[in-house]
This record gives C-alpha cells, structure tokens and sequence, in this order.
C-alpha cells in the first residue's frame, strides 16, 4: 500500500515523500522591482523537507502582474534574486518548481506598463476588490480584450519565463491555470466569450493553456512541467457552464504531452486562500478527472493528516498539496509523519510584511528543546 511518505518518481526526479509545499502568495518580494531576496530564501529553505516546493505565483512579465510586492521573473534582476532561493533549498536537500502566472483581468493599472488597463479574453469585468500597487482597495476596472495578434506574445512570454526559471536553478515550471487567472479566464465560458479561434468550443477555449504548455515544455522537457487546474473553482468570479466536460479534455490533452504532473484544487476549497471555509459536500476532483489524466496527479485543498493519508493509500491521488499548513509548519512532513501537533496559522501575516508570521513559526524540535 503506497503511503503519504513514500517516494514518488516525477519524470526524471525522485521525491522524497509525496507531501508537497503549495504554491502560496506572500507579498514579501524586495521593492522596487519585485525582486526574491534573502528573507525569501530563508523561508523556502526552511520548508524543504518538503517532496517537492511550488513555489509562490510569479508574474512573466509586467503585464502579467496583479498584486503589490508578487516576484517577477521577467528581469536579470529577479532571476539574480530567485537563483538565492534556489541555491538554499537544493542546500538544504529540497526540490522547487517555479509556478508562471499572468493574472489577466485580476489586476490594476497601476500595475500595468504604461498604467494601461489590465488585459482579458473578453471585456468583462470581474466583480470584487482588487489592490493597487500602493496596497490600496478598489473595485475592479474593465479589461481590455486582448486581440488575437497579441497572443502569441504571451505564449512567448511564458516560454522566457521557463528559461529565466531554468537560468534562476529551479528544478522544473508549473502553468498556473488555475483561480481565475489568465488561463483559467480563457478556459471558462463565463469569462472568455471570444469568437475567434481562441473561444467558443471547448477546444478553442482551451487553446492557449496548451499552446503555453507546449512552449515550457520545449524549454524544460515535459517531465518537468507541471500544470495547475481549479475545476469547479468560483474564486476571482469564475464559472463554467459545462466544467465535467472542459476540465475532461484539458486533462486528456496534458495527459498525451506526458507532462510531469497534473495538479488540481478540490472544489471544497475554492476560495484559493481569500477564507478557510471547506464544502465537504462538494464532488471529489479525483473522483471526477483522476481517469482522465494518466501521469501524476496532485491534489490541493482542504486537506487534514487523515484525508491526505486515505486519499494516497486508495490511489486517489499520488501526493497532496499543502498550502495553510506548511505557512505554519515549516517541517510539515515530518509533524505528519509522526502525529505531532500543528502550529496553528496567523491568518492576518499572510500577505505583505517581514519576518513574523513567515520565518518565524517554530520548527517541532525548538519546541521539544
């Protein structure tokens, strides 16, 4: 019977145990220029027990960036500050991947080169708040469609950023397609209601994920490319009219690419962070898609010690995907391991700030000493 902490093999890699640290956004990159820094490299390091680290989103370019003080990695000078992260988790015996991410519609245009307006499949503003880039809240502004001519400049985009991750020391990329970012507006016919070859059917919608994942893939090889899906999701105004059979296709076609791993978000947990409320009643991902996909398949949110361990034994998953937990518990493997008590999460230190509520939660063996 395989269990949570077990080996699993990734490709080319080999994991430690199958207790994976979810990609999780902090605020906390150095400014101005949104650059990772030696703050940051402490807390990934801290974490590397982990089978593998995804790490926190990171915009491909400045068009692609939604929130204040989010890394880049799209300038020497992230890649210089990324390569610090990279160096301490290898030290520490850890393995990362870099998690790409335009956020589309999800930002401001403060953000924005030029202070343009902030760019989408369709015209169709989100509703909800979103932070400037000086940390303020304001309601969302209308986006630009973007036009056909553009896009093969963000899947160009993409495939940069997969070799600034690859010149950065990661050890592999995930596509972020999922909580209604970019890729996920594009999927979902609540958001892209295009008429061209990008919208409409199915296949059209799903077009420029795969187009993306196709070029990371020809920068990293498929086994190390990872994409993260969020069927059911309705965080930042996402909806689907037809999600079994969207989220079927998107899985089958990844499958046929032999990419590294699929990575998908319970519909239990669709808030991505924003609360800690849990549908229990809400249908199962691995229930749903795991015959779909027949490469790795991670599963995130929700999840306690019992569940994690069930949802592996039964071959419903082959890891789980830990995000709250591991903010708290930078030795989350081995706490799980061995039953040991979790610190509990601060919930108000999760985005912006310094050391408290990032590097400084205790490790179980300071508490024993």
């Amino acid at each position: 019977m395989t269990s949570l902490f077990d080996t699993l093999k990734l490709g080319d890699l080999e994991l430690k145990n199958r207790v994976i640290m979810a990609p999780l956004t902090r605020m906390r990159s150095g400014q101005p220029g949104n650059i990772p820094h030696a703050l940051n490299a402490e807390y990934y390091a801290q974490r590397a027990s982990a089978g593998l680290i995804i790490s926190e989103a990171t915009q491909i370019s400045q068009q692609g960036q939604g929130y204040p003080a989010t890394p880049g990695i799209h300038s020497p000078e992230q890649v210089a500050g990324w390569k610090l992260v990279t160096d301490a988790v290898h030290k520490a015996g850890g393995k990362i991947f870099l998690q790409l991410w335009h956020v589309g519609r999800i930002s401001h245009s403060s953000h924005q080169p030029n202070g343009g307006v902030p760019v989408a499949p369709s015209a169709i503003t989100p509703s909800g708040m979103v932070f400037t880039a000086d940390w303020k809240q304001l309601p969302y502004e209308p986006p630009r469609a973007l036009e056909n001519s553009e896009l093969a400049g963000i899947v160009a985009d993409y495939k940069k950023a997969a070799q600034n991750a690859k010149d950065a020391g990661f050890d592999g990329v995930e596509v972020h397609g999922a909580n209604g970012y970019l890729l996920d507006q594009f999927l979902q016919d609540g958001s892209n209601q295009r008429s061209d070859n990008y919208g409409g059917s199915i296949e059209n919608r799903a077009r420029l994920l795969l187009e993306v994942t196709d070029a990371v893939a020809e920068v990293w090889g498929k086994g190390r490319v990872g994409v993260r899906l969020s069927p059911y999701g309705t965080f930042n105004d996402m909806s689907d009219g037809d999600p079994i059979a969207l989220f079927t296709y998107v899985l089958e076609q990844l499958s046929a690419r032999q990419i590294g791993y699929a990575h998908l978000i319970e519909p239990r947990s669709t808030s991505a962070g924003g609360n800690d409320a849990v549908l229990e009643e809400a249908p199962s991902t691995s229930a749903l898609f795991r015959k779909s996909f027949k490469g790795v398949f991670l599963s995130a949110g929700g999840y306690t010690r019992e569940n994690a361990l069930e949802v592996v034994e039964k071959g419903e998953a082959d890891a789980v995907v830990f995000g709250r937990l591991f903010i708290s518990n930078p030795d989350l493997p081995e706490r799980l391991k061995a039953n040991l008590p979790l610190n509990r999460y601060d919930r108000a230190t999760f985005y912006g700030g310094a050391e408290k509520g990032y590097t400084d939660y205790p490790f179980a063996a300071e508490k024993a000493a």
